[in-house]
């Protein structure tokens, strides 16, 4: 048997069994029967796991919950009871059995709840009168800029016509007096017309006064 590493095994029987591990077969995670152990240990290491169980046994035991008895001793080895206690009377468990009782509020309390219930319903109300008071400034701007806009509009396509017709009636104006510096220069090439046609023919002139 090697103690450090913690297998357990006999060189006797190397052939026939595989050595195995010593806290997997304390851990009970190996299942072997009683006429299996004596052809796995050895006296002396059967003995040495019995002293593993015994002590781990008496550290269970130190509690006061616990209380271990020993068995009679058999020839496949020893065995013990595992006693525990009565949970103490004042032991406070995880969950309460029943839910915790509700202080009885006084009526100072329900004023105090009811004074600050009413003290928020006045803010919500401030809040919502002076989001709607903000509401209509802006909608207020908003008109005013517009019928500001609209007047601007209006103003300059009233400078646009005006200017407009001012010039029409410049261009009208220069027109006319075109038409009338060509009327005198037409009426004046009449009347040298005139004047030479009566210089060219006196006897007409004469025929017409007998």
């Amino acid at each position: 048997m090697e103690g450090d590493t913690g297998t357990v095994g006999t060189d006797r029987q190397t052939d026939r069994q595989p050595r195995i591990d010593l806290k997997e077969f304390l851990s009970c995670r190996t299942f072997v029967g009683s006429s299996d152990i004596s052809s796995i240990l050895t006296p002396s290491e059967l003995n040495h796991c019995v002293m593993i169980l015994t002590c781990s046994t008496l550290k269970m035991a130190e509690s006061k919950d616990i209380q271990v008895k020993e068995l009679d001793k058999r020839a496949s080895g020893q065995a013990f009871e595992v006693l525990l206690g009565d949970p103490a009377p004042d032991a406070k468990g995880d969950f309460p059995l029943s839910p915790p009782k509700k202080k009885d509020v006084s009526l100072e309390e329900i004023q105090r709840k009811l004074d600050a219930a009413e003290e928020r319903r006045k803010n919500h109300e401030a809040e919502v009168l002076k989001h709607l008071a903000e509401k209509r400034e802006h909608e207020k701007e908003v008109l005013q800029k517009a019928m500001e806009e609209n007047n601007n509009f209006s103003k300059m396509a009233e400078e646009k016509l005006n200017q407009k017709m001012e010039a029409n009636k410049e261009n009208r104006t220069a027109i006319m007096a075109a038409m009338n510096e060509k009327f005198k220069e037409k009426d004046k090439k009449l009347e040298e017309v005139r004047k030479n046609k009566e210089t060219k023919d006196p006897t007409s002139e004469g025929t017409s006064e007998d």
